[in-house]
């Protein structure tokens, strides 16, 4: 492969390979809630029940967990174009697998191949923005990304139920497969080899401890919410992730070329901004969770109605995410994230006060709200800690930022959903407000005021989180501070002497 370097990467027409690379993680992303309203139909089909037909979600996120991490590997070892088109066409496999499976074993099977494509896309993506994007311009670009992460999952519910009203849940595998054929086809003449080979040499040991320590916190964390955190399951799951982890970050910081590089903790404005971002992740998806789970289980209404709740948010982030990038290239992330945070702070705690009466325009508009604050805070956050890791470290900087979102996103829900049922069953009823009703009509009013409960003080912890969430970001440098402390960091050799 011919080695392009930064200097002359403005002789590459970045922009149809990049429309194409964020098509692939888009639709690599939109996949994680594809199948959320799907499952029903799914468990008619195959006889199953809840617990068995939930690995479908969970076994991609796990395995896309799982990929991530060594995505830093993969990305130093194959050429661009070589490692987008193999990745896209796994994840096209695996749709195909998921599309004409006759069987339930066969179906997981398509959806974890799928996650193997899928896993390397977004951190491939974010590693050719940080590889030929000059700094100074990277918000713009960065604000793409954030229609990937944040538009996908959002739009997935929508999609899937609106598909569902006229065809099979095949439908949500079929539809994606012309797209990937079209896809790998522009691809083939678009994408080019940007990124820098350093042909590291592969660990088997660091992929088994890394695929143990992440897919075991993942599935830990995962499981809490429906099994509970004193679950054997769940603690062996999550005690056994951390050891392992722990073991595997250990061996990272001893070997020469590791796996994944744990020395990008060195610079202080990257961890700080990894930090916030892992804050409005849990913030981001604890809402989509929660207030799905609020319409359907407490207000009776379809999956397709929630999904299309949760649109125009969905829109909003879309929308505003590159104007974002853009606004960062100018004022820097502190300006941006400050106020936007302000405002998921407010819109949350309005969550707080759920009725059994409140309007749906009321929960679509609070939410709409909420999302063009978390536009504002997201990827102008990650872009200014990304900014600061060392060209070399490119891909160890998107696989780190990346797999700490997946993280933070699975534990944050598991933590939401775990303080909601902790609420509705500590509830302690107002029983004078049920003494003219009859017996059942006394039961029914107290299991929705203990659900009500519930949903607002898990809304509660997340505004808290999000007003951390702002206080941390006043510590967040400006970009010429980063600047300056890249270079010296750059002049070391990026050698740290601690971590």
């Amino acid at each position: 492969m011919t080695e392009i370097k930064q200097s002359n990467t403005e002789n590459i027409k970045m922009g149809p390979m990049f429309a194409v690379m964020l098509i692939g993680a888009f639709v690599g992303i939109l996949n994680e809630t594809l199948l959320a309203t799907a499952l029903p139909s799914i468990m008619e089909d195959f006889g199953l029940n809840e617990n068995k037909v939930q690995w479908l979600t969970t076994a991609f996120l796990l395995t896309n967990g799982v990929m991530i991490p060594i995505s830093a590997f993969l990305i130093e070892s194959f050429s661009t174009r070589k490692l987008f088109l193999t990745a896209f066409s796994i994840f096209g496999i695996g749709s195909i697998i998921a599309a004409v499976s006759h069987t339930f074993p066969l179906l997981l099977i398509g959806r974890i191949v799928q996650a193997s494509g899928s896993g390397i896309m977004l951190p491939l993506m974010m590693t050719v923005v940080l590889t030929v994007i000059p700094r100074e311009k990277r918000g713009g670009a960065m604000g793409m990304a954030g229609i990937v992460i944040s538009f996908g999952p959002a739009i997935g519910p929508t999609l899937s139920g609106w598909l569902l009203n006229y065809y099979s849940w095949r439908s949500l595998f079929y539809v994606v497969i012309p797209i990937v054929v079209l896809t790998v086809v522009i691809a083939y003449f678009t994408v080019k080899n940007v990124t820098k080979l350093s042909h590291p040499r592969i660990d088997i040991i660091s992929i088994i401890l890394s695929s143990l320590g992440f897919g075991g916190l993942l599935f830990g964390f995962s499981s809490a919410g429906e099994d509970g955190w004193s679950s054997t399951k769940v603690l062996v799951t999550i005690i056994g992730g951390a050891v392992i982890l722990a073991i595997f970050i250990w061996r990272q910081l001893r070997l020469k070329t590791p796996l994944l590089q744990f020395k990008v903790f060195k610079f202080n404005t990257f961890t700080l901004a990894l930090i916030v971002t892992m804050i409005v992740m849990v913030s981001m998806i604890g809402a989509e969770t929660l207030l799905p789970l609020y319409m359907q289980n407490l207000r009776g209404f379809t999956p397709l109605e929630s999904g299309l709740m949760l649109l125009p948010g969905a829109i909003v982030m879309g929308i505003m995410s590159p104007i974002t990038g853009m606004l960062f290239d100018k004022l820097g992330a502190r300006k941006l994230a400050i106020p936007g945070l302000a405002i998921v702070g407010v819109t949350t705690f309005v969550f707080t006060n759920l009725t059994i009466d409140t309007s749906f325009t009321f929960l679509s508009t609070i939410y709409a709200i909420r999302m063009f604050g978390l536009a504002m805070a997201m990827m102008p956050v990650m872009t200014a800690g990304l900014n600061q890791i060392p060209e070399e470290w490119n891909a160890h900087g998107s696989a780190m930022a990346n797999t700490m979102q997946q993280v933070s996103a699975s534990i944050g829900t598991a933590i939401l959903i775990t303080i909601m049922t902790s609420a509705v069953k500590s509830y302690e009823p107002d029983m004078s407000a049920v003494t003219d009703l009859s017996q059942l009509e006394a039961k029914q009013y107290v299991a929705n005021q203990a659900l009500l409960h519930g949903y607002n003080t898990a809304f509660l912890v997340s505004s808290i989180l999000a007003l951390v969430g702002m206080a941390l970001v006043i510590f967040l440098k400006t970009s010429q501070s980063d600047d300056k402390e890249l270079e010296t960091s750059t002049e070391t050799k990026a050698e740290p002497t601690s971590i």
